[in-house]
């Protein structure tokens, strides 16, 4: 038996043995992530894979994560998926700041923060947006003023994700507002448990409150906290913002797809022959099974290339200004899944409450509506395409 065979046996028996069954077979959406990992035997779950590292299995052992290549990270992924496992832990912490101070990091911070998110007990959110600058992001005008050890920021951030469950933001600022727009910015990261946040979530037409406007009057970053260089924080910024769309786009974990014979399932197939019928096996509507069959294609062709692309990759990591094409392409393919879902269900796909409609019935039109922002959040579809021309094709501005 080879050392991975060896692995792989010895992962499947841990996992067998210590995620619990409650931590199975689940699911939820990621606005729900807060209250879903609130019970005992999530905690437990978390506890477990954070005392081997699993929580971030490739990151270094020195800083909590499994210090795993990424053959057996990719075991440990199909293990988990075998038996059904929800992630120990999630949220921008592991997916956005983490690889960040990874990157750009000082030893110090990394000591610091790091093993904090491999252990799941800080979440974190993100202070990009503000009111008057959402896709011209570089025109924010939160300032973060230097005094002594610290900095003193004033400002509103808008579109906070999770900012009401948060310990830690990190923030883009200016902190020389007589520079150019790109410039004069910095990345902070600062604690929200501090009198000088105040936070007020806000209601979207799926009924959720996921995102938060928050007011920073007096708050204070350390200097130590300060990422990158003073002034230099837009490349950074850029950089987290890359990890993002990484994982918005499917790229994040694609290298760990697991490849099988198994005819993939398929729920808008299942949604299908549920409501508009079925006929030998098939759809039994010709327009639905040729929507249907046209989107399944669509979506399989990218799932393929997003697991090429991480394939291909000989440094592991996230690449740059291509992952716009990924986040582009994943949230049209989402947000036109989640409409052709409920076309399907007909009158079923569009009930908000009563009983007339099940509980599936109801969340999905939910999950149809939340749908909307997933071409805005990230960076809007017309940012996306516009770092595509400049950044990737080229194209002169």
């Amino acid at each position: 038996m080879s050392e991975l065979e060896t692995f792989r046996a010895e992962t499947r028996e841990w996992l067998e043995a210590n995620c619990p069954m409650e931590m199975r077979d689940k699911s939820f959406h990621w606005e729900e992530a807060h209250e879903y990992y609130s019970s005992e035997d999530a905690d437990l779950w978390r506890q477990r894979m954070a005392e081997r590292g699993w929580i971030a299995p490739t990151w270094p052992k020195e800083y909590g994560g499994g210090g795993l290549e990424g053959a057996h990270a990719a075991v440990l992924s199909q293990e988990m998926r075998r038996i059904k496992a929800l992630p120990a832990s999630t949220g921008m912490g592991l997916s956005m700041i983490g690889p960040t101070l990874l990157e750009f990091g000082t030893e110090e911070q990394k000591q610091r923060h790091l093993p904090n998110i491999c252990d799941g007990t800080i979440s974190w959110c993100q202070g990009y947006s503000e009111p008057g600058a959402g896709s011209d992001l570089a025109s924010l005008q939160t300032k973060a003023v230097l005094d002594g050890d610290h900095f003193v920021i004033n400002g509103q951030k808008v579109w906070t994700s999770g900012a009401q469950h948060a310990d830690w933001m990190f923030a883009l600022v200016r902190t020389d507002p007589d520079a150019a727009k790109h410039d004069g910015i910095s990345f902070v990261l600062l604690d929200m448990h501090q009198p000088g946040v105040t936070i007020k979530p806000i209601s979207l037409i799926s009924g959720s409150s996921p995102f938060c406007e928050t007011f920073l009057d007096n708050a204070i970053a350390r200097k130590d906290d300060l990422v990158g260089e003073l002034n230099r924080g837009w490349t950074v910024g850029k950089r987290l913002l890359q990890f993002e769309r990484s994982g918005i786009g499917g790229l994040s974990g694609a290298k760990n797809e697991k490849k099988s014979k198994q005819k993939p399932t398929n729920p808008l197939v299942d949604t299908a022959k549920a409501y508009a019928g079925e006929t030998d096996g098939r759809i039994a509507d010709r327009e639905a099974r040729e929507k249907v069959l046209k989107h399944s294609m669509q979506d399989r062709a990218f799932k393929l290339t997003a697991r090429r692309v991480a394939e291909e990759s000989t440094s592991g990591k996230t690449p740059g200004a291509t992952t716009s094409i990924f986040k582009l392409v994943g949230a049209n393919l989402e947000r036109t899944s989640k409409e052709l879902k409920s076309e399907l269900m007909g009158f079923n796909g569009i009930g908000w409450e009563g009983e007339g409609f099940s509980d599936g019935e109801l969340y999905d039109t939910r999950m149809w509506l939340n749908s909307r922002a997933v071409t805005i959040y990230g960076g809007t579809n017309e940012v996306q395409m516009n770092i595509i021309a400049k950044r990737v094709l080229g194209l002169p501005d």
